[in-house]
Parts: C-alpha cells; sequence; structure tokens
C-alpha cells in the first residue's frame, strides 16, 4: 500500500511538526508532500524522507515570507500528484485537507484546526493595527474567499479526525462533518519530573504572536507580583521585548533540553490564549508541574482544575493575576500531575491512528464518516 503525507509547512518543530513526526513513524515509507520546505528545521524521521514541495518553494524569500503567499496556497496544495497513492494522509491547519486524490484513494485528515485567520481570527492576524488600514481592507475579501474554499473543499476528506474537542466543534460548525478526537502526542519519556529546586517563578512557552496573549501574561505577572520567565520567538517580539523588566525575562528560542529544566524548576505553567489544543501545558504536566490555563479551547480537554491547574475564566489581566496567586496557594501533588500527562502519551496518539486507520481502510472506499 502506497501512502503520502500532506502537511502545509515544514519550517520549524512546533506542535503540528511533532504530530507529523509520530505519523512517520506510523507510516515508515510514506512520501510527504508540503507547500514550503526550510532543510534542517524539523526532526530526522521527517527530513530524511522523500519530501514533495509546491510550487510556493520557489517564489521570493519562501522560507521566511511563505505566509505572504497565502491567497496561492490554493492552487498550490491542488497541484500535488496524488494519483499513485493508496492512503493520503493530511495533517493540516490551513490547506492540507484540501488536497485532491483519487476516487480509489481514502483520505484522512488530522486537523489541528480549520484555518483561523480565514474564519474567526482575522483580526488577530489581519486587523488594521497589525498590517494597516490599506491592507486589512486588501486582504478582507480575499480570506472571505479562502473561507469559501476551504468550506467547499471539506468534502475531499473521508475521515476527520481532532485534536480535541474545542476542534470538534470548529470542523462541525465550519465544514459540516463529525470527527474522532485523537490527542497529539506528547513525549513523556522526554518530559519527565526531576528533584530539582522549584522556584515561585511562573513559566510561558510559545511562539510571539498575537493571539498567544503573551501582554496578557506579563501584565498578569506585574499586577500579581510574580516573576515570569517567556520563551520563544515570533513576529510580535519586537513590541514585546519593551516589557522585558522588572521580574519578567524574555529568553528567546531554547533548546529542548533547557525548555524541560525551565518546566521542571518553575512553579506553573502559563497558558493565557484560547489554544486549539496546547502541548505546552502537557509537556509541562510530564515534568509534574502544574499549569495556569484559559479555561476555554484544548485547556478543557488538559487541564484538571485542582489537580493539574487553575482554569481562569476570563481574558482579563485581573482574572489571570488571580490564577497565578491561586495556583501558589494550593499544594501540588506532582505525582498524580504526571500520571494524567502519560494519557497524552505518545504511544498512545500511535495506538489511535493505527486504530482508525483500519477502520479506514475496511470501510469502502466511497464510505465518508
Amino acid at each position: 500500500m502506497r501512502v503520502a503525507l500532506v502537511h502545509d509547512w515544514l519550517t520549524g518543530f512546533r506542535g503540528g511538526e511533532k504530530v507529523l513526526d509520530a505519523l512517520c513513524e506510523v507510516f515508515p515509507a510514506a512520501d510527504l508532500f508540503t507547500l514550503v520546505h526550510v532543510p534542517g528545521t524539523t526532526s530526522p524521521a521527517i527530513e530524511r524522507r522523500r519530501i514533495v514541495r509546491s510550487p510556493i518553494q520557489w517564489l521570493p524569500d519562501a522560507a521566511r515570507r511563505y505566509r505572504s503567499y497565502l491567497p496561492l496556497f490554493p492552487f498550490a496544495i491542488e497541484q500535488f500528484d496524488l494519483d499513485g497513492y493508496d492512503l493520503v494522509v493530511s495533517s493540516s491547519h490551513c490547506a492540507a485537507k484540501s488536497v485532491v486524490v483519487t476516487g480509489r484513494t481514502r483520505h484522512l485528515c488530522y486537523c489541528h484546526t480549520p484555518m483561523r485567520y480565514a474564519w474567526d481570527q482575522f483580526p488577530a492576524y489581519f486587523g488594521a493595527d497589525r498590517v494597516g488600514p490599506l491592507a486589512n481592507r486588501v486582504l478582507r475579501p480575499v480570506m472571505a474567499r479562502l473561507a469559501r474554499w476551504d468550506r467547499d473543499t471539506a468534502g475531499r476528506v473521508h475521515r476527520y479526525l481532532a485534536n480535541s474537542q474545542y476542534v470538534a466543534r470548529r470542523i462541525a460548525v465550519y465544514y459540516n462533518r463529525q470527527s474522532t478526537i485523537v490527542h497529539p502526542p506528547v513525549d513523556t519519556a522526554f518530559y519527565t519530573p526531576a528533584s530539582v529546586p522549584v522556584s515561585p517563578r511562573f513559566l510561558m512557552v510559545s511562539a510571539l504572536v498575537r493571539y498567544k496573549r503573551v501582554e496578557l501574561a506579563v501584565a498578569a505577572a506585574t499586577q500579581a507580583g510574580v516573576g515570569l520567565t517567556v520563551v520563544g520567538d515570533g513576529p510580535e517580539r519586537a513590541a514585546l521585548e519593551p516589557l522585558d523588566g522588572g521580574d519578567v525575562q524574555f529568553l528567546g528560542r531554547q533548546s529542548d533540553e533547557q525548555i524541560r529544566d525551565l518546566y521542571r524548576s518553575s512553579f506553573a505553567t502559563v497558558l493565557p490564549g484560547e489554544e486549539d489544543f496546547g502541548i505546552v501545558p502537557v509537556e509541562a504536566m510530564a515534568c509534574g508541574r502544574p499549569v495556569v490555563a484559559l479555561g476555554r479551547g484544548g485547556a478543557l480537554d488538559t487541564v484538571v482544575p485542582g489537580r493539574t491547574g487553575v482554569l481562569v475564566d476570563d481574558t482579563t489581566v485581573n482574572a489571570l493575576a488571580d490564577g497565578y496567586r491561586a495556583a501558589l496557594a494550593q499544594s501540588w501533588d506532582s505525582a498524580a500531575i504526571r500520571t494524567h500527562a502519560e494519557g497524552f502519551a505518545r504511544e498512545r496518539f500511535i495506538a489511535g491512528i493505527r486504530q482508525v486507520t483500519d477502520e479506514l481502510l475496511a470501510a469502502p472506499v466511497s464510505h465518508v464518516w
């Protein structure tokens, strides 16, 4: 059986790429198709397979500015020749789910989320304060067309997998399709507790982009009078760095080993924005430390209030500052937090993917879930 994996773009090793890395273990001989690939930015398991890139790859400065070519993604993703494959597995948060397959090919989509910027988060990505009034007006109809295309191509998938209950609801709303929840893999063999001193500082590990709400985490830490360490990089870094002062530190990119050390030694990890799933909180819990998270989105799948962390009910500075204080006031059972995180282990993800794949292949090729 010939299998193809399709992923939106390969320019780093974030949550989506960690899912793809596990899919490479399930399908070790699969070819990989992607819009843009920057060599050396992902895992060895991804880098060593045959990678087919789209025409976007050859556009000016595509390695850094690939998002600027977003209006071309529908054309580019539909150019992939998948006629020789029996199974296509797409890992999609943008356009990958819209590849064209033949009538004899089954298509399984692991949906990280229907594309945020085309549906409900346009202001966070392309608001006038972000790109300027003129670009905002130009991009609004472009994103509306992209949303219609995203909706109209939803039927190209035989079966959807969602990474959380929140994303399953989004798939139902925007695609009018049912989905099966398979939580993303967390490397619980790497992220483990350790007998190290725990400081009263909080930690945020995140891409520095608008919807992650880093500025909220910083303001709340200042109001609560607690220390905060921020790990990560991104387009919002220049705007956020002036906030670096007092007891707030921006460390930029760190290695996995350094991040693990920070998980272990920080009092709790913070998730102030609404995430589709959020692997970072589970990595922190695998290290035996609690989480302070907004009580929406994927955090509802991963954080157990009072046992593995604190859920905050609003996106205000006061609410998050109260969350910091509530976490500090509670005694946490590291072993219980770790046990909970083990339910999201990589092995469970792989078993879930194999089971769903077997079900898909056993059904008639015309069957749609």
